[in-house]
């Protein structure tokens, strides 16, 4: 089995939400399965919790149904003002709004 560098999982989940446009979101789960580590999506959520870089939009990750986090009000606010799309329940509506990483990757 091999070992979990979590500092090293923390900077590939830094660097792929911060290529996260504007009006998009992706899941903790994406990540997890982008950053190489498909079953650690909770693991993305502690990575983003310690960042303290504003360059990074960690607003704009939400859980495997589109919600946003529920201690922060001002998540929601933040992807509003960038036009992401949501639905009546006040979920994120990821058939519109989430972004496909790979399509973008050059």
């Amino acid at each position: 089995m091999a070992h979990f560098d979590f500092e090293l999982f923390r900077q590939e989940v830094a660097n792929i939400v911060s290529q996260i446009p504007r009006g998009y979101v992706l899941t903790y789960g994406r990540i997890a399965c982008l950053s190489g580590y498909p079953l650690h999506a909770r693991q993305v959520g502690r990575a983003l919790h310690g960042m303290t870089d504003k360059a990074i939009p960690c607003h704009r990750v939400v859980d495997s149904v589109g919600r946003t986090a529920p201690n922060w009000p001002a998540q929601r606010t933040l992807l509003a003002a960038e036009n992401v799309c949501f639905k009546a329940n006040g979920n994120v509506d990821l058939r519109h709004s989430q972004w496909d990483y790979e399509a973008e990757e050059v």
